[in-house]
Formats: structure tokens, C-alpha cells, sequence
């Protein structure tokens, strides 16, 4: 049985709760927030779990093979340096830190320790995702003509996402939220990307996060990538990760919907590749067993972040 520990137990780190817990496999023995009352609460859904309110003493007084972070990215770096430190195992939430240099310095002492390392990129399990990296590979919109990340947002933070962090330009915005996750993704299918050109806009407050974005980047081949984002404005909440080709079109729609079309037909939509439905959990239990995982490392974790600081900086 695979010993979970979790140091954040906020709005995103209580999504994995269930799945760690619902696993054969793994198994929550201790928990740590710096809220005694969110503790609590958390704990009163487990099965004896050891309760914690500094991380330090979670990782010296209990046994752990796994330890999620899931805190906010301003921590990141010295929180999962100290799990580093013990020799744990452990898997970061996005973005891996809150700055290129901390990024690196992580990737780094994970490597040097010789610990299995791994980061919470969603999209790389999702059975939509998956599907549309599949389309892509099998040529479905032919040659790369250009790349495009719609992303709209009524409300940022999103209402379900308040806290004190996530609308700060130090640690927040939805292009740091959002954005890195199909950073991430557009590394993975289509390779490494730089920034060219970017405009982004801000509130009247010097220290909330950006109400809007365009910036043009491009793949090592020159295919031209488009980022364009806008909050607080009218209408639906909308994410919109487009691939254009010399064939048709293909669209992942609000993280999990795909819709496209061959030139000259109109654009549909498209039944994602059930076959493909994936667990982070389970990929998790392979590595830690020595076998063959879909796992996103820290490396990737830092050639996202190059591209986040370059857009965010």
C-alpha cells in the first residue's frame, strides 16, 4: 500500500482526495493545512488520518511514500524542498514554482536526490484531451498551419475560486491557472515554443492579476501560436484550444470537448476515444512500482514555466 500524505487542502487539492482514497492502492495516512478548521473537516471524511498544521512535522513523524502539494504557488518551491530533503516522493501541483529560477532549483534537487517527481498536469489523463492528441497525431488536420488558446472568463477568480492568492498578479491570474496547463499540453504534442509579442492588460489595482491577454509565440518551425484571454467581461466562461491545419480543424472545447471539421465541411462535434480514459492514480502506482507510467516530471514542469514567466513577466 502506497502511504499518501497531502500538505494544502484547498479547492484544487481536495479533487485528488477521493481518487487517492477510492484507489486499492494508496492510501491518505496524514494530511496538513495551516487552517486548523479546513484540517478538520478534511479528516472527518478519511479513515484514521494523522492531522497536521505544519508540514515540517508531517514529514519528520510520519512514514510516507507519496506527498501531494497542492499549496498556493508562492510556496511551492520551499514546501516541496523540504519533502525533496526527506528523500519522499512527491507529486506538485501546477506550476511547478513561482518563478524560472525556482522551477529549475526544484527540477535539480529532485534529480540529484534520485526521488520520483511529478506534477498534476490534468489534461495528459482526460479522455477529451488524450483523444484530441490522438486526432492530432494520426493527421487528422494535416499540416500545422497555426495554434490558437481562447480563453474567456465573466468572473476571474472563477466563483468557485476565491481565496486570497488567485487574483494576484504575484501568484494568480488565469494565464498562470489556466494558461499552463495548454502550455504544457502544446509542448507535449507540438514541441517547444518561445514568446514573440505580447500585450497584456490590468486593473486599476497595482496588485491584481491581468483582465486580458494577446500574445504571439511559435514553434521551433515558425508555426505561429496565438494566446488570447479576457475576464470580467459579458457572456459564458469559455476555454478554447484550437489546432488549424492544411485537412480541417480540431477544437478541445472547456478542457474536455472536441469539435471539428475537414476544409470545406462545417465543424461538429466529435465523440472522444473512450478506449483512452486514464487515472493519474494509476500512472502514479506504476512509476512507484517501477513500471511504465504516463508521468510528467519536473523537467516539463520548467519548460512550462520558461514559457508562463516569458508570457506573465
Amino acid at each position: 500500500m502506497i502511504k499518501v500524505g497531502i500538505i494544502g487542502l484547498g479547492a484544487i487539492g481536495q479533487r485528488l482526495i477521493p481518487l487517492f482514497s477510492n484507489h486499492q492502492e494508496t492510501k491518505i495516512v496524514a494530511i496538513c493545512d495551516t487552517l486548523e478548521e479546513r484540517v478538520q473537516e478534511t479528516s472527518s471524511q478519511l479513515e484514521s488520518v494523522l492531522t497536521f498544521t505544519n508540514h515540517l512535522e508531517m514529514l519528520e513523524n510520519t512514514e510516507l511514500d507519496l506527498v501531494y502539494v497542492t499549496v498556493p504557488p508562492k510556496y511551492h518551491y520551499s514546501v516541496v524542498t523540504d519533502v525533496i530533503a526527506k528523500g519522499i516522493n512527491v507529486l506538485c501541483e501546477k506550476p511547478l514554482a513561482n518563478s524560472t529560477e525556482e522551477a529549475l532549483g526544484l527540477y535539480t534537487q529532485a534529480k540529484e536526490k534520485g526521488i520520483f517527481h511529478a506534477m498534476n498536469f490534468p489534461l495528459n489523463y482526460n479522455v477529451g484531451s488524450k483523444s484530441f492528441a490522438s486526432l492530432i497525431k494520426s493527421g487528422y488536420v494535416g499540416d500545422l498551419r497555426r495554434i490558437e488558446l481562447k480563453m474567456r472568463f465573466p468572473n476571474w477568480p472563477r466563483l468557485w475560486q476565491q481565496n486570497e492568492w488567485v487574483a494576484t498578479k504575484e501568484q494568480g491570474g488565469y494565464v498562470l491557472e489556466v494558461g499552463v496547463h495548454y502550455i504544457q499540453q502544446i509542448q507535449k504534442i507540438f514541441g517547444n515554443m518561445k514568446v514573440g509579442t505580447k500585450h497584456m492588460q490590468y486593473p486599476a489595482d497595482p496588485l491584481a492579476s491581468e483582465n486580458g491577454i494577446i500574445a504571439f509565440l511559435e514553434l521551433e518551425d515558425g508555426t505561429p501560436v496565438i494566446i488570447d484571454g479576457l475576464s470580467q467581461i459579458a457572456g459564458e466562461e469559455e476555454i478554447k484550444f484550437t489546432a488549424y491545419g492544411s485537412k480541417g480543424t480540431l477544437s478541445l472545447v472547456n478542457w474536455a470537448n472536441l469539435e471539428g471539421g475537414k476544409i470545406g465541411e462545417p465543424i461538429q462535434q466529435i465523440e472522444a476515444d473512450q478506449t483512452l480514459a486514464d487515472s493519474l492514480i494509476d500512472h502514479l502506482v506504476k512509476a512507484l512500482k517501477g513500471e511504465e507510467a504516463t508521468i510528467i516530471d519536473f523537467s516539463e514542469g520548467y519548460k512550462a514555466q520558461v514559457v508562463l514567466e516569458a508570457l506573465r513577466g
